[in-house]
């Protein structure tokens, strides 16, 4: 088994998530988007109120950085419109086999042929 490392965090980090609770975020919505545990984010914010001026000291490393954040925003994005086009699809092929099935006529399906030439 590996050495298990206990994660850092930025000043900048810190200061970033507690400017969030502040401006209404919950505890439980941050802490799952930046991966900390509530507790974490509950301490942080108390750390700032009792001494905002020299909070946070030391060095760390984010977790993610905010632009891979909002890339990784956008692309959840995007596949959840791709999941909803490829969804209505879906359902109107359905409903059109449904219509067919009880019409009693076969599907018909256009399919391209090949000209019988084999690839080498």
């Amino acid at each position: 088994m590996g050495v298990s490392r206990r994660r850092t965090f930025t000043r900048e980090f810190k200061l970033n998530a507690v400017r969030r609770l502040e401006m209404g975020v919950a505890v439980a919505e941050l802490a799952r988007a930046i991966e900390v545990n509530p507790n974490t984010l509950h301490r942080w914010r108390r750390e700032h109120l009792e001494g905002p001026g020299n909070v946070f000291p030391g060095k760390g490393k984010a977790r993610w950085p905010e632009g891979r954040v909002a890339e990784l925003e956008r692309k959840v994005g995007q596949q959840t419109l791709e999941i909803d086009f490829l969804k209505g699809c879906l359902q109107r092929i359905e409903e059109q086999r449904r219509l067919q099935a009880l019409s009693g006529k076969p599907l018909s399906v256009s399919r391209s042929k090949s000209n019988g030439k084999k690839a080498h």
